[in-house]
């Protein structure tokens, strides 16, 4: 039997920002949550809870140093730790930020440079099979160039498209390398799923353009065709037609190493109002409806790979309607392959999206930050013990050697 991949995840953001005295700030969760301090231990708290899964990756901007450059003593000591505990590492390799080096998602000189360390990781650690080349494409280019909040902290549709260029290419091009390395590499593309609500009649329009721009990240990446509007959306800013069809032809190409990584929050359901702004809807259609619409899309294995509810007295009823809904589908018919509670411990400044060090601790770990268990924590260890063997994963896509374009 194929075990059901259950897992967690270290949170390692770490973009930049803006502090109020006009100073710029790098925002790292490792170290605000202690991490590096206290790693071994956290990996002794994903043993005990009977995780075998782990979504976990060094801090990019601690380790690529320059071309060709890289410091590994970090990784090093820490996978090397993960492979005698034999937990199995999602890796992570960028996730919201990049190297002071390197600029920001504007620089389109990164995408190769990110490649090679891809490739570089994965000579040094080649019993590392499951990777998230770039974490959270979509969101990362949104609040880097679109509602200016981190990063190159800018504002426009085409600061948008070069970024989610940059990130989309960075992923293909690293995908390609790591295989080179690993070829029976298995892909999972953690990315926010959202859903865009019209508050009124006469914003439908503007919704639907929303909810078409929510898939360009994975539109891209798996080389699926996008509308017409959405072409003309990323010709008029900046994509050439050969770039696109460049990303058509990758996309397609590495698909069949892929599995799609859904993320889901209270907070990814919006309001569009009248005036065009964006408000919190909380869940209104949920988990299953929208990773369905994801999958009808792609029609690829799916990892829930990321949930959580910063209210620790709220967090197990909603642990046990997120399991709810991945029964739900996978009765429906959908290849469900693992589920996600992220983070193992509380994080620090997310309820202000990471652009203010405030030191706020937001209690949404399975442990807190003294590593002390969480309800939602016994809850997780009751539920992986109860479905550990009773909820196998799709064989096809873990452990085909070399997948076929016509698998899934």
């Amino acid at each position: 039997m194929n075990r059901f991949l259950f897992s967690t995840g270290i949170e390692n953001s770490y973009p930049t920002i803006r502090l109020s005295d006009g100073a710029t700030a790098r925002v790292d969760e490792m170290e605000k949550c202690g991490h590096y301090q206290r790693w071994g231990e956290d990996f002794q708290l994903v043993r005990e809870m009977g995780i075998e899964y782990l979504r976990y990756g060094p801090p990019y901007y601690r380790t690529h140093l320059g071309p060709g450059r890289y410091d590994w003593s970090f990784s090093d000591e820490t996978f090397n730790e993960l492979q005698k505990l034999n937990i199995n590492p999602i890796v992570d390799l960028c996730h919201f930020g990049v190297p002071d080096w390197v600029g920001n998602f504007q620089n389109p000189e990164w995408p190769p440079l990110f490649a090679e360390y891809a490739r570089a990781f994965a000579a040094r650690f080649p019993w590392v099979r499951f990777y998230t080349p770039v974490n959270e494409i979509y969101v990362c280019a949104i609040f880097s160039a679109q509602w200016g909040l981190w990063n190159e902290r800018l504002s426009s549709d085409r600061a948008f498209v070069t970024a989610l260029q940059n990130l989309c290419n960075a992923t293909l091009l690293a995908e390609r390398a790591i295989l080179q390395v690993r070829p029976d590499a298995r892909f999972i593309q953690s990315e926010s799923s959202e859903y865009f609500h019209p508050e009124d009649p006469a914003v439908r329009e503007k919704a639907d353009l929303f909810n078409e721009k929510r898939f360009l990240s994975l539109d891209l990446c798996y080389g699926k065709d996008v509308s017409a509007r959405m072409y003309q959306y990323l010709t008029d800013n900046g994509m050439s037609r050969e770039d696109y069809a460049w990303f058509q032809h990758e996309g397609r190409a590495l698909k069949p190493h892929c599995i799609m990584g859904n993320d889901y929050y209270i907070t990814n359901e919006r309001l569009v109002s009248k005036d065009g702004h964006l408000s919190r809807a909380g869940e209104v259609f949920g988990f299953y409806v929208i990773a369905k619409q994801y999958f009808d899309r792609y029609h690829m294995p799916v990892m829930h790979t990321e949930t959580n509810l910063p209210d620790s007295l709220k967090s197990p009823a909603w642990l046990w309607k997120e399991w709810a809904n991945i029964i739900r589908l996978k009765q429906d018919g959908v290849p469900i392959i693992g589920f996600t509670w992220y983070s193992l411990t509380d994080q620090v400044d997310w309820d202000t999206a990471l652009c203010e060090n405030n030191g706020h601790v937001n209690a949404l770990g399975l442990y807190d930050l003294d590593r002390k268990i969480r309800p939602v924590g016994e809850q997780y260890r009751r539920l992986i013990a109860q479905w550990g063997e009773a909820l196998p994963a799709e064989s096809i896509c873990l452990h085909a050697d070399r997948p076929t374009p016509d698998m899934f």
